[in-house]
């Protein structure tokens, strides 16, 4: 029954899981002094004969801080499989009224989450769907690539506006607020007025907004470089027929012998300097 647990913890076993399964606190103390099982956390161990892997770091850290903690923001994210790689540092909410200190390698967020804010996956806690997505996409390397994917797949904006208005004075609640006003419309509108500010701080003349090439207006353009540039909203808002169109309009432009960059949200507000310095590198060419 050892075994089978750790094969399903991914190594990591709790003193508690041990005892479970009738194991004596003394039997676990043996193995410790032995170097066979390492100590992670207060009453949580590594059975050191496999590799440690993300999987059991996140579970590690969060089983560190107690029955009640659970996965949150990018290791949750990471968990349900929203992102590629595990965040550094494990983001663990706890209960308001815990105690117990922060460990090694997690953040703690002190707070007491509603039940249908929290799940069980692959035996451990963490915030529901909804809330990890707002929470995520408005952490560092998290971003609206999170919320828009998730959109697509498996959650309606309703949802996470929900999530976002049950949690209101977290951590990161301005961000996921603007994240979710901007898919809400698209994001195109708010894009395009960042790329103004930018285009405007960065003193690069000769561009023009909702120029005419052919029979079609593209978003800005720098006529003299022949340079259009398309401002792309939120892919969830987008179907087939969106999709064939933009390929269509965008082949017959290049055909005009027009050079087409195309930006996203993401774009604008995670690269800014790198949208610049692509936009130098075309207008320059």
């Amino acid at each position: 029954m050892i075994d089978e647990l750790l094969k399903c913890h991914d190594g990591v076993i709790t003193l508690e899981q041990a005892c479970s399964v009738g194991m004596s606190r003394h039997a676990v103390q043996r193995r410790v002094a032995a170097g066979r099982w390492r100590r992670c956390g207060p009453g949580v161990y590594f059975v050191d004969d496999r590799r440690f892997t993300d999987a059991a770091r996140v579970r590690a850290g969060v089983w560190s801080h107690g029955a009640q903690a659970a996965a949150s923001g990018l290791a949750a994210a990471w968990w349900h499989g929203l992102t590629k790689f595990a965040p550094e540092i494990v983001e663990v909410t706890v209960p308001r009224n815990s105690n117990g200190r922060v460990h090694p390698g997690t953040r703690v967020r002190r707070r007491d989450l509603q039940p249908c804010d929290v799940v069980e996956r692959r035996n451990l806690r963490t915030t529901g769907l909804t809330l990890t997505v707002v929470e995520a996409a408005a952490r560092r390397r998290g971003g609206s690539a999170i919320m828009d994917s998730a959109l697509q797949k498996q959650v309606s904006l309703s949802e996470l506006w929900q999530a976002h208005l049950r949690h209101k004075g977290r951590y990161g609640a301005p961000a996921a607020r603007r994240l979710l006003q901007a898919a809400d419309d698209g994001a195109r509108s708010q894009a395009e007025r960042l790329l103004v500010q930018l285009l405007r701080n960065a003193s690069l003349p000769g561009w023009r907004t909702n120029y005419k090439v052919g029979r079609y207006r593209v978003d800005f353009a720098f006529p003299k470089s022949r340079v259009a540039i398309e401002i792309d909203g939120w892919a969830f808002h987008s179907d087939r027929a969106d999709f064939q169109h933009d390929r269509e309009r965008q082949n017959e432009i290049m055909v005009m012998r027009w050079q087409v960059l195309r930006f996203t949200w993401l774009d604008l507000t995670a690269y800014p300097d790198r949208v610049l310095a692509t936009i130098r590198a075309a207008i320059s060419a």
